[in-house]
């Protein structure tokens, strides 16, 4: 009597640590989605006001096209149980209901859904103010619905079939399956569709400053909040060691931000002679995407050295891809997600306490970590310049120079974000 008592006191536990998780889940993925209007708000701040606007479409059709394109046919791709070509994909047998999702972990969907959303949007600032909308639409539906769940299915499952996984790879909440692969299509989309114009006089960077930077100084303080959400959510339950764990996380989170932003701070202060805002904001958000690989596996020392190293990197890429190899990336995506993602991911492999070089580890961890890192950055590349070259080829992918030069919200959506008699561009 006694034992059957305790079986059904331990199945009444188990069901409400259960709910409690698909309750935390589901609070994370709002916190993840509200990223988007942080997104949002980093591109318009750091861009001119004339393309506002179409800053605000791009980011709105990447979360309502991402959403359904996820829903009907990425998380099949991603999740489901049949192995297509050796394991390089997946797809979901009917009864899974996968396919058009209609099965019972709704808020796993949600979850992951608005993480495929922040992997398209990355290209969004990277591109802003020369491409054309409807081009940029059809390569979000791709990126959404294929690119990115193709890649997510070697790791995310967490099972035998997921060759990453069996590798002993760790990329806790997306250093590389998320923000590597939108960095890396975001380098291929900027490299075809070519600099703003002026944006390089007789070989030389000229400088386009953002138009507001309180808009930018609200985005990144609305993901810094979000990616509580982003990094905290994927410890995937709640409840005992779990919440332990979840709540490390997010100071490991914290952490890495708060030293990225500092240290990006006074490595511009002592480069430039002042202390740069753009910069540091990009600093806390290298910070952020550093950190998000490791955040489950690291203490808070390795979460402080992560954050520093990629708050100072990120200075350091963005000037190295903006005056030498003269890629235009108006809002640096490629260095904070791209750069950063990659480092974050290989950086495990020094700073785990199980398997990290600096803990004992043999390098086989190290290893691992690098060319993991290295098959999504790949993967993404090849697959975005295939895509993006045969939209050059047939639709076109840059605006023409009167619409560049009049502005993307005036002749792509007929009308301007801010009053006529208001212009926020020196």
């Amino acid at each position: 009597m006694i034992a059957q008592e305790q079986a059904a006191i331990d199945k009444a536990v188990e069901v409400i640590i259960g709910d409690i998780s698909a309750l935390w889940i589901t609070l994370a993925a709002i916190l993840v989605f509200f990223m988007q209007a942080g997104f949002t708000l980093v591109e318009i701040g750091f861009t001119r006001s004339k393309n506002s606007g179409n800053i605000i479409m791009k980011n709105v059709m990447d979360l309502a096209v991402g959403s359904i394109m996820f829903w009907a046919i990425g998380y099949a791709i991603m999740y489901g149980s049949d192995l297509v070509g050796g394991g390089f994909f997946r797809s979901s047998p009917s009864n899974e209901g996968y396919f058009f999702f209609s099965a019972k972990d709704w808020h796993n969907l949600l979850f992951q859904t608005v993480f495929c959303a922040t992997a398209a949007t990355i290209v969004s600032g990277a591109i802003a103010g020369r491409t054309k909308f409807s081009t940029y639409l059809i390569f979000s539906a791709i990126l959404t619905t294929i690119i990115y769940p193709i890649s997510g299915s070697w790791y995310w499952p967490f099972d035998s079939n997921a060759w990453l996984n069996n590798a002993g790879f760790v990329d806790f909440a997306g250093s590389s399956v998320v923000h590597a692969v939108g960095g890396s299509a975001a380098l291929v989309a900027s490299i075809l569709v070519g600099p703003r114009i002026g944006k390089y006089v007789n070989g030389k960077a000229q400088a386009i400053p953002g138009h507001n930077m309180a808009f930018g100084a609200l985005g990144v303080f609305i993901l810094w909040l979000g990616w509580f959400g982003f990094n905290g959510g994927s410890q995937l339950s709640w409840g005992g060691e779990n919440t332990i764990s979840a709540t490390s996380v997010i100071i490991n989170t914290n952490l890495a931000a708060a030293i990225g932003a500092i240290a990006a701070l006074f490595f511009t202060w002592a480069r430039y002679g002042m202390a740069d805002i753009s910069m540091t904001l990009n600093g806390a958000l290298a910070g952020l995407v550093g950190i998000t690989a490791g955040c489950g596996a690291v203490n808070a020392w390795g979460a402080l050295a992560i954050g520093l190293f990629c708050g100072i990197v990120v200075v350091l890429s963005i000037e190295l891809i903006d005056k030498k190899l003269k890629i235009d990336d108006p809002v640096g995506a490629i260095s904070v997600h791209g750069v950063c993602g990659f480092l974050g991911t290989v950086f495990v492999g020094l700073f785990a306490l199980d398997g990290g070089l600096f803990y004992g580890g043999t390098g086989k961890l190290l290893w691992v970590q690098f060319y993991g890192s290295l098959s999504y950055i790949i993967w993404a590349a090849t697959t975005s310049f295939v895509v993006l070259f045969i939209l050059k080829k047939t639709m076109g992918l840059r605006v023409s120079e009167l619409e560049e030069v009049e502005g993307l919200d005036l002749h792509e959506h007929g009308i301007e974000a801010y009053p006529e008699h208001i212009s926020l561009d020196k």
